[in-house]
């Protein structure tokens, strides 16, 4: 056992003295001059990189893809075939159903314009959102996607009504509005006795 002790002891004694010139080796400052230099190009390419990736997806996008938002003051002497989308309030007593083939249509108004020019949307669809009511003493606001189209009107694809929060919808019944799709009774659209397809 005394040998195996005398050798834990002089590896020990040989460890410490290997230390300090392990630290010292530590210690030694490298040479940065050039490893900076490569740094500094190597992130400079980096972010060249990005960036030309950046400028890339944005000039490549496809431009039938692009939606342009809009109000609907804006949208007058657009372009034709450009999709956009347009947000305003459904203006009350336009809102009617075509059911062969399904279609609603109705007219929408800048909401801070109310005795602005109104725009026409044409919706080819069977089904509109819950909230897409004409509710007598409240105003609904709309926004519509889609293509304007060359006799002026627009397209839609897609619509979508703005339903309140709760804390509007208190305030509003405070100030004698009714619920868009509770208890107030909507005013539901009228049916469009519209012959052909194409108009």
């Amino acid at each position: 056992m005394s040998e195996l002790d005398d050798d834990l002891k002089k590896a020990l004694a040989e460890s410490e003295a290997a230390a300090p010139a392990r630290d010292a080796v530590a210690r030694e400052p490298l040479p940065r001059e050039g490893n900076d230099k490569k740094r500094n190009i190597g992130l400079l390419i980096g972010l060249l990189v990005m960036g030309g990736g950046i400028l890339a997806f944005v000039l490549g996008q496809d431009s039938d893809k692009l939606v342009y938002s809009k109000q609907v003051h804006e949208v007058r002497g657009e372009p034709a075939d450009r999709n956009l989308r347009v947000q305003g309030n459904l203006v009350h007593g336009t809102l009617v159903k075509r059911d062969k083939p399904c279609e609603f249509r109705f007219q929408i108004r800048d909401k801070d314009q109310p005795d602005g020019a109104p725009l026409e949307v044409h919706y080819a669809a069977c089904i509109v959102p819950d909230t897409f009511r004409d509710v007598k003493g409240m105003d609904v606001e709309v926004t519509a996607e889609g293509k304007l189209s060359s006799e002026g009107h627009l397209e839609a694809k897609q619509i979508f009504a703005k339903c309140p929060s709760k804390y509007e919808m208190q305030q509003r019944q405070a100030a004698g509005e009714q619920s868009p799709h509770g208890g107030g009774k909507p005013e539901m659209f009228d049916t469009l006795s519209i012959s052909g397809e194409g108009s």
